[in-house]
């Protein structure tokens, strides 16, 4: 696991050394990422730098990588899991090696595939290549999005990073992007290819760049995820998804450094360590809860870990905790990140690392095979294709209900049709309560703007299809691959992600709606496919995720804190400040629970303070972060 940054220069530079500061500067912001080792390259137009967490200790793990008489110059970061099988295959037909680092194998494939190099990847990834003699740059990031990529064009030089802080702290001309602040209002994280600086964009999963010098970059999708339906029997797909499932927790267990896993109280993780326990006895898990009652799965996930024969290791997290780890937390996600879920996360890294270096989680086992309760509405609103000639009425009828009346909910939904209705697994303000607070609020840019072109894609699928599609092009990547590559190598962890696979998915997109969503549950026929492996306390339990007990800690412990930071905030450019404190009021008094909003808008305040109003804090909190992996090196 590594972080990569880099400055590309349309014309030879005349200076060298102030190139050179500037990476090695871009550098210094993403240590956490790398600690072990550092390394540099430059020619007369790149200089490439490179941070690594070593995680396989092979010979020639050093970057950035040459290869082809150093024709070819690369830094890379994530994990290519059938680089073994790739390698075997390239040396059969005469390439051949220094090394024996995955590295190595991605240069060999570029030299004789180019671009179409990323069809043949199965991993976590970005990369960048340098073609010395074409004088050509290659991008890509991987099929899902779960290792990040940003970049920048300013003048003639065009700046990418793992982290978008790194471009940032360099960027001399910078615009604060409305637009991505308005959509990071509704969904609770600002959604790809978007940045809140406009200069700094994201390039999306499945995607790889080309710049050639003196032109600008060229994006190409060379990967769609899709869904397309085959028809089998239920015995046929328990034991192909049993077994994609274990070949792919195996490949993704490849590693000569401790391998553990994160485990929670739900089947997801508890599918991940019980297959993974096949191959390590010795498995370590880390699970984390909250002291308030209803919040917290650490009995039950100790009652998985003793009925699969692993040792847990388990940590509670308080209030006060947070409060004091908040500032490090929004730097580290780049830009803000409000999902209360990434508060576990953030300290489950951060126990985990104590124990091992690498670690299995269960993210995205809910976007492929229909893991969210709300993917059950179109079944509960089915009533509605029938009443078509009067929905309009009855959505009249539901505006003049009183607000919180029972069965409001029930008739808007029913009418309103599903690409205006459902955003995403997140919405947190509708266009009319951004309108209320917003100062210049952007009418032609509704959220909309984000979701509608999948919904353009997916036109042919049935509902419950459309909702996952929409959820693994915003939801997944935008959030939860996000939070886990942040909060992971915030403490430099690698995290990875079986599920998040490219054979699971080509799989899981091939599984029928009705056995996704099934006999009253969720991920039916994932249950089924592993009912002999998962114990049985978890197979059929209730989803309850990462809850976190935000709602009682802004009325409680947290509500000071939280006043303070929005009286405090110097974001009245943007909002009618006002509007958040009589949230913070009602919530406190009990009219409305209006944590997830106001999680949202501290989240972003928090993010303001660090990387517009205070120099001082961005700087300390990246000093934080240098002399503390400094220390490991």
């Amino acid at each position: 696991m590594c972080g990569l940054v880099g400055c590309l220069t349309d014309r030879t530079k005349a200076d060298n050394a102030a190139y050179d500061q500037t990476v090695r500067e871009m550098t210094k912001m993403i240590v956490h990422r790398g600690p072990d080792d550092e390394g540099y390259f430059a020619d007369d137009n790149i200089t490439m730098g490179f941070r690594r967490l070593s995680i396989i200790d092979l010979a020639g793990g050093h970057q950035p990588l040459s290869y082809d008489n150093e024709r070819y110059w690369m830094t890379f970061n994530g994990e290519v899991y059938n680089y073994v099988e790739l390698r075997s295959q390239l040396k059969q037909e005469g390439y051949t090696f220094k090394t024996d680092s995955d590295s190595e194998v991605i240069l060999a494939m570029y030299a004789k595939h180019h671009d179409k190099l990323t069809s043949y990847l199965r991993g976590m990834f970005a990369f960048v290549i340098w073609d010395k003699q074409e004088k050509t740059l290659f991008a890509a990031r991987d099929q899902f999005g779960i290792k990040p990529f940003y970049y920048a064009i300013s003048g003639d030089d065009f700046y990418y990073a793992s982290e978008s802080k790194a471009i940032y702290k360099v960027l001399k001309d910078k615009t604060f992007d409305k637009d991505a602040l308005q959509d990071y209002m509704t969904f609770q994280y600002v959604p790809e290819t978007e940045t809140l600086t406009k200069e700094i964009k994201m390039l999306a999963p499945g995607c790889s760049l080309t710049k050639h010098l003196g032109t600008a970059p060229r994006i190409e999708r060379y990967y769609h995820r899709e869904f397309h339906p085959v028809q089998r029997s239920e015995a046929d797909y328990a034991q192909k998804i049993k077994d994609t499932l274990i070949d792919s927790v195996k490949i993704h267990m490849r590693s000569d450094v401790p391998v553990g896993a994160f485990l929670s109280g739900g089947i997801d993780s508890s599918i991940v360590v019980a297959i993974a326990k096949q191959f390590n006895p010795n498995l370590e898990t880390i699970s984390v809860g909250f002291e308030r009652e209803g919040y917290s799965e650490l009995d039950v996930a100790q009652e998985t870990a003793e009925k699969l024969g692993v040792e847990n290791f388990s940590m509670t997290i308080t209030p006060e905790a947070f409060m004091n780890a908040f500032p490090h937390f929004v730097w580290s996600m780049d830009d803000p990140l409000a999902d209360p879920a990434a508060v576990p996360q953030y300290f489950l890294t951060k126990e985990a690392v104590r124990h091992v270096k690498v670690a299995l989680t269960g993210e995205g086992a809910d976007e492929l095979f229909g893991g969210y309760t709300i993917y059950h509405e179109p079944e509960s609103l089915k009533a509605f294709r029938y009443t078509k000639p009067i929905n309009g009425a009855l959505k009249q009828l539901a505006r003049m209900m009183p607000e919180g009346m029972r069965g409001q909910s029930f008739l808007m939904r029913g009418t309103t049709p599903l690409a205006e209705r459902y955003v995403g697994n997140a919405f947190i303000f509708n266009e009319q309560e951004k309108r209320a607070f917003f100062n210049d609020y952007h009418r032609n840019h509704p959220f909309k703007s984000i979701t509608q072109p999948f919904y353009d894609e997916s036109v042919d699928y049935d509902p419950i299809s459309r909702m996952q599609f929409i959820d693994m092009h915003t939801w997944l990547n935008g959030d939860l691959l996000h939070n886990a590559d942040r909060t992971a190598l915030a403490h430099s962890l690698e995290l990875r992600t079986p599920f998040v696979d490219r054979e699971v998915f080509n799989l899981a997109a091939e599984i029928p709606a009705n056995m996704r969503i099934s006999h009253g549950t969720t991920k039916y026929i994932l249950r089924k496919a592993v009912e002999d492996i998962v114990p049985e306390h978890v197979l059929h339990r209730k989803k309850l995720g990462f809850p976190v007990p935000i709602r009682f800690w802004l009325k409680d412990e947290m509500y000071d804190w939280a006043k303070q930071i929005i009286n405090e905030s110097q974001t009245d450019v943007y909002f009618d400040k006002q509007y958040f404190l009589k949230l913070l009021e009602d919530h406190r008094a009990g009219v409305h629970d209006n944590s997830r909003k106001l999680w949202t808008v501290l989240t972003f305040m928090m993010w303001h303070r660090i990387y517009v109003e205070n120099d001082v804090l961005m700087d300390s909190l990246t000093a934080k972060a240098f002399s503390e992996r400094a220390e490991t090196l």
